[in-house]
């Protein structure tokens, strides 16, 4: 599948303000730090579609961004809040956050996959691991993307995939690895995304 056409279309900031655009979803989740941003300027072929920042936590809200609109292949790429919280935010804050994040995560119909974004070079964290827990256990369909392949010989990037997906309890076919820098992993990307959405019948 290619992308040929790209565009931001709305954030939300409250769980009840989530939207239903009648197109199936494909999201994109991870630690604030991980590089969601640069992923979805990647595999979209954008370079700010998704704006990035230095600052690790500033993605707070639901992004809904149009892919392929009007096209036989047109679905929604929801990029979420980032977990890992960013430096001084509120306790309120956080549980905003939080309930913005279940309430996408369990109720949204239009759910197909969760791209769950991981740094190829870190063991995964908690976070990560409750991430993956908490979508095991509400039955939401996921692969795990390793970013930042790039930092990593080909030879220990591929230790770094088969320890991550021990440590994940994955099979290691679960498991993307990609790199923006190299435009490494974009294709597998969006090949999983045709056969989650658009199945051969």
């Amino acid at each position: 599948m290619d992308i040929k056409t790209s565009r931001f279309v709305t954030s939300v900031a409250k769980s009840e303000d989530l939207k239903d655009f009648n197109l199936d979803e494909v999201a994109v989740a991870g630690r604030s730090n991980v590089g969601k941003s640069t992923f979805i300027n990647y595999i979209t072929g954008r370079k700010a579609l998704a704006k990035t920042s230095a600052t690790p936590g500033k993605t707070r809200m639901v992004n809904y961004f149009a892919i392929n609109e009007a096209l036989d292949y047109a679905f929604m790429l929801v990029d979420l809040p980032g977990y890992g919280y960013a430096v001084n935010l509120s306790e309120d804050e956080k549980r905003r956050w939080d309930k913005l994040m279940g309430a996408y995560l369990t109720g949204s119909e239009r759910l197909k996959h969760v791209l769950v974004l991981m740094d190829i070079r870190r063991e995964p964290s908690k976070l990560d691991i409750h991430m993956i827990e908490y979508l095991n256990l509400n039955i939401v369909p996921f692969t795990v993307v390793l970013t930042k392949a790039d930092k990593l010989s080909k030879s220990a990037a591929l230790r770094q995939k088969k320890a991550i997906a021990s440590s994940l309890k994955l099979g290691i076919d679960n498991l993307i690895v990609t790199s923006s820098l190299n435009k490494q992993g974009g294709d597998e990307i969006k090949q999983l995304i045709e056969e989650k959405l658009f199945p051969v019948i």
